[in-house]
Order: structure tokens, then sequence, then C-alpha cells
């Protein structure tokens, strides 16, 4: 029964489970001794656990608020379950900490049966479950690193040298544990900035060449272009720099990537930053590119033929349209990671709310 409760999901309104929640443990609290409490919580010990290993954070705030104790409870090994939340990831559950004030220190001061501090715990590989969630190892790889480095805000600064059992730092034991994804995101981050580094340095090519042979040619009087005065041929013009500049950009964006030296301080900021400027004007160079195509072919065909031209120009739309599909969810994963990640590490005062 507590191991049920403990992995309650909302499968219904928010607020009948959190009163089911509430009224069961009620039931707890009406034991008339607080030893017995303890012991109940204690025997069972994956009634609270279960849920921060879980990220059940409205399960666990109904718990604490009706017995602020368990936050000083330990499972087997010794470990907090704000301990827990760093070893499964839990972002949420591990956000509590920051309610707590100068307890917070005491909490986090605590090592377990191998000498573990909080930040050895973050140093360790984090469950499959948890990797699978983002795309890519330089993805998974930069998530570990801010988890790192968060939980190094909270421990004290004697503790990010301090030794386990096995004579490790937190930061040994973090290069020790994440060697073969560093080595994954490595061969990631190649393979998907030569793949698209190829693509845009074609479309530089072609939009180098389209310049020098505008449509309808040039005036023999003039030298200027034929069509210089028209607006659909400034659109053409302004589409072709543009896709041209921003595949330019692109290149160089990829070729960092490519020349990287791939530490593991590089895939927290560095990295995803240039892949992010490497996509995203990849993206603008494309459609600009479409662009650039239907103003020349309105240039080429006239006023006229707008049985062709329109069907043409919707077809044109498609290129852009599965480079979107395909890789937008990348390029906004990029983003979230490296703009919004931040914002998952913060005092939520979930406690203090009723």
């Amino acid at each position: 029964m507590i191991h049920t409760i403990a992995n309650i999901k909302v499968t219904c309104e928010k607020g009948i489970v959190h009163e089911l929640v509430e009224q069961l443990w009620n039931k707890v609290l009406t034991l008339e001794i607080d030893s017995k409490i303890s012991d109940f919580i204690r025997s069972p010990s994956r009634l609270l656990f279960s849920a921060a290993e879980l990220g059940n954070i409205d399960f666990l705030i109904i718990l604490i608020r009706s017995y602020p104790n368990l936050i000083w409870k330990l499972d087997e090994q010794k470990r907090s379950i704000f301990h827990t939340a760093v070893v499964h990831r839990q972002e949420k559950v591990f956000n509590l900490i920051y309610e707590l004030g100068g307890i917070k220190d005491l909490i986090a001061s605590y090592k377990d049966d191998d000498d573990n501090n909080m930040l050895h715990l973050a140093a360790k590989l984090a469950p499959a479950n948890r990797l699978d969630a983002d795309t890519g190892a330089a993805l998974q790889l930069r998530r570990e690193l801010h988890w790192f480095k968060e939980v190094e805000k909270i421990v004290q600064p004697l503790y990010r040298e301090m030794r386990n059992s096995d004579g490790k730092t937190p930061q040994a034991l973090f290069t020790e544990e994440h060697k073969e994804l560093l080595r994954e995101g490595e061969k990631w981050m190649k393979g998907t900035a030569s793949s698209c580094m190829v693509v845009a340095t074609l479309i530089a090519t072609v939009m180098f060449a389209v310049f020098s042979t505008v449509p309808g040619g040039y005036n023999n009087a003039t030298g200027l272009p034929i069509f210089l005065k028209s607006k659909v041929f400034i659109v053409f013009a302004i589409s072709d720099a543009i896709s041209l500049i921003s595949s330019a950009t692109s290149i160089l964006s990829f070729l960092s990537i490519l020349t990287s030296r791939y530490t593991e301080g590089d895939f927290l900021h560095l990295l995803p930053k240039q892949l992010i400027v490497g996509l995203a004007t990849l993206f603008i160079s494309i459609a600009t590119m479409m662009i650039t195509f239907v103003a020349s072919l309105v240039i080429v065909l006239g006023h006229g033929f707008i049985g062709i031209k329109v069907p043409i120009a919707l077809v044109a739309g498609i290129p852009v349209s599965l480079y979107a599909l395909l890789q937008f969810p990348l390029l906004a994963e990029m983003i979230s990671q490296a703009y919004l990640s931040r914002l998952s590490f913060r005092r939520s005062n979930l406690l203090l709310q009723k």
C-alpha cells in the first residue's frame, strides 16, 4: 500500500489526488507516539525515497508539510531525499533544499556509506532513463555538467576536494564516470556539424553563383540589372544576400565545432551555443534560398502564368517545412538546455504554499 502511495500518478484531477494523499497521510499522523511515526517511515523506506526517486514532488510536499522532520530521514545508504534526488536527477525534488535556509548546509554535508558527499553523487552517471530524456550524447553530457555545477554551489568548498572511500574527488569521479559519454558526445557533435556544414557550403556556393547571374540579365548601356527597379527584384537581391551571409555564418559555426578541443567544459556552454547558431543560420539560409528562387521565378515569368507560379511557390516551401520538422525539435531542445535549464534550479517556495 505504501509503495503504491509513493508512486501515485496524476490520472485524474490534481486536487482530488492531493486530497486523497492528504487523507491517507493524516491517518498516519493519528499515531499517538512520535517514535511510531518514525518507525512507520523507516521500516517501509520506499515510502519517502521512492517518491524522491520518481520525482513525485506533490506527494513529498504533503508529507513534509505535515511532518517536517522527514527532511532528516536517511535511507539504508545514509542518504537524504535530496541526495536521492541528485542520484536520480530530479530537479523539482532537489529544489526543495533551497527553501531550508541554513539547514541545507547540514543536509548537504551528509556522506553515505562509501563516504560520497552530495557532489560525489552528482558526479556519478545518471540512470539510463534520465539520460534518455535528452537527444544525443552531447546534450546528455551537458545536463550532467549542469547538475554537477549546481550541486557544487550547494556544498561547502571543502567538499569539492573531499575524497570518498575510493580516494576520488568529485571532479575525478565525474571524469571517470562520463569518459564514455564524452567520447560519444564528441562523435555526435562532429557528425552533426559535418553533415550540416556540407549543406551550408552548397547553399553558399549556389547563392553566390545566383547573384552573379541575375534573372533578366543586364542593361548593355548602363551595366545594371534590367529589373533593378522592380520590387520583386529587390526581394530577390535581399533574400539572396541574406541566404549567402547566413550560410557563411553557419559554415563558420560548424567549422568552430569541428576544431574544438572537446573538453568537458566545452559541452556546458561553448559547443551548444555554436550548434544553436549553426542550425539557426542554416534554417535562415534555406528559407531565404527558397524566397530567392520564387522571386527569380516571378521575374522570369512576368505577370502571367499564375497557374504555374502559385503551385511552384507552394512546392518551394516543402524544403523549409521539412527542415523545420526534422531539425526544429533539436534546435528547440538546444535552446532550452542552453538558456532555460538554469531556471530548473531555483527556489520555488512550494513548501510555503498552501
